[in-house]
């Protein structure tokens, strides 16, 4: 049974080397009107869009923090209080100078009243009488340096209340009670940040562009972005800002694009990473093709052998050619469509707008209701004539490892 089998496997093998390729099937499409959105996409993570680190210009040590993070916290609100003994003395010892100024003025002031009634008598020399003018110019002076270490004073003596700057939610905290700390104005590295707060009222996206789509975006675009979180929901949002400084990850130039989003109802956490689809372009209800039917120079004579055309059938028009198609909408991209006119193929010169790379908008050339024939590319064609042509001089025309046998 198995030579049986044998022997019919290569009676039947022949037969099948023998027959013919088959033909090359195209579709037939309407030419119907559509909404075409150009989009570009790119992945992001959620920033905060206002982050605020809270430093202290008192020095000393931490008594109270009555906060944790995650905590939403009012403009002006207590977040840390410091030691104040040391300003508190500090402030007592500047009062105290104050008085004594403010005595040595009116005893400086009486002083130069005398000695006023004095020189009007010539009871005593001009230079005694400038020596109280001057006496009295000092013991006010002297007045007036009081009161500003009484004001800096009582300045470092609220310091050590560290209220809240902004309405916003603490996302960090670095102290806890009894740690003692430095002042940013005091110490050259800066001071010790004790917490960070972020409005997470509005929340931006950060996101990476290739270099070749960010020419397309501006401020002002709408964008939609899906957060991994909530898969099911769609957040809105617009372009904010396009940095100006460029970013390369794996050989590939990028440029970081900013977007602005509300999140009053907190859903979204700074660190989240997100989808983010930014809208470049949008036609609605216009006459639209798919990208595939369009023929440009390259392949219009390969499709046009398909169909059984010869080339002389389909010229080029006069104009700018559709290899130089871009995706935003520029009138004047060119282009070869053949359409089914009385069950025969016909090249037809069509002008197309806006493309989401599936469909393009027909600005001229066509009307609503005719059928357009969806072909192979020419690269498509060639590598399948080639592997054809291959497998013939490989096998002879028959299955590999087969020759085809000569009557």
């Amino acid at each position: 049974m198995k030579r049986i089998s044998a022997l019919l496997s290569l009676v039947l093998l022949p037969i099948a080397c023998d027959e013919p390729p088959p033909q090359v099937v195209y579709e037939a499409v309407a030419v119907e009107r559509r909404d075409i959105i150009l989009v570009a996409h790119a992945a992001g993570t959620i920033e905060p869009d206002v982050t605020v680190e809270v430093k202290s210009k008192a020095s000393g040590e931490i008594l109270e923090l009555p906060v944790e993070t995650g905590d939403l916290v009012d403009r002006g609100a207590l977040l840390v209080r410091i030691d104040q003994r040391q300003p508190r003395n500090t402030l007592a010892q500047a009062e105290a100078e104050l008085e004594v100024a403010r005595a040595g003025l009116a005893y400086a002031l009486s002083q130069l009243g005398r000695s006023e009634e004095l020189f009007k008598v010539q009871s005593i020399p001009e230079t005694a009488y400038d020596q109280a003018v001057l006496a009295h110019a000092n013991a006010k002076a002297e007045v007036v340096r009081a009161r500003v270490a009484v004001e800096n004073a009582r300045i470092a003596m609220d310091d050590t209340d560290v209220l809240a700057p902004i309405t916003g939610t603490v996302i960090e905290k670095n102290v806890e009670p009894g740690q003692v700390i430095s002042s940013p104005t005091r110490d050259v590295a800066g001071g010790t940040v004790l917490l960070k707060m972020a409005d997470l009222a509005l929340v931006r996206v950060r996101t990476l562009v290739d270099e070749t789509d960010i020419g397309k975006i501006r401020p002002g675009m709408d964008a939609r972005i899906v957060v991994a979180a909530y898969p099911d929901h769609v957040f809105s949002g617009s372009v904010m800002k396009i940095e100006p400084q460029s970013v390369t990850e794996q050989n590939v130039t990028m440029f970081p694009v900013l977007v602005r989003m509300g999140n009053r109802d907190g859903q979204l956490r700074p660190g989240m990473n997100c989808e983010v689809e930014i809208e470049l372009g949008r036609r609605e209800n216009v006459l639209a093709v798919p990208s595939a039917a369009l023929r440009t120079p390259r392949d219009v004579d390969s499709a046009a052998r398909v169909l059984g055309l010869s080339e002389s059938d389909v010229r080029w028009p006069d104009g700018p050619q559709g290899a130089k198609q871009s995706a935003l909408p520029q009138p004047g991209n060119r282009y070869i469509v053949f359409v089914q006119r009385d069950g025969t193929p016909v090249p037809v010169s069509i002008e197309t707008g806006l493309t989401d790379f599936d469909y393009s908008e027909v600005l001229s050339g066509l009307s609503e209701g005719e059928s357009v024939l969806v072909l192979p590319s020419a690269s498509l064609v060639r590598s399948q004539k080639r592997f054809r042509d291959r497998l013939n001089r490989v096998t002879g025309g028959g299955l590999p490892g087969v020759r085809r046998s000569e009557r």
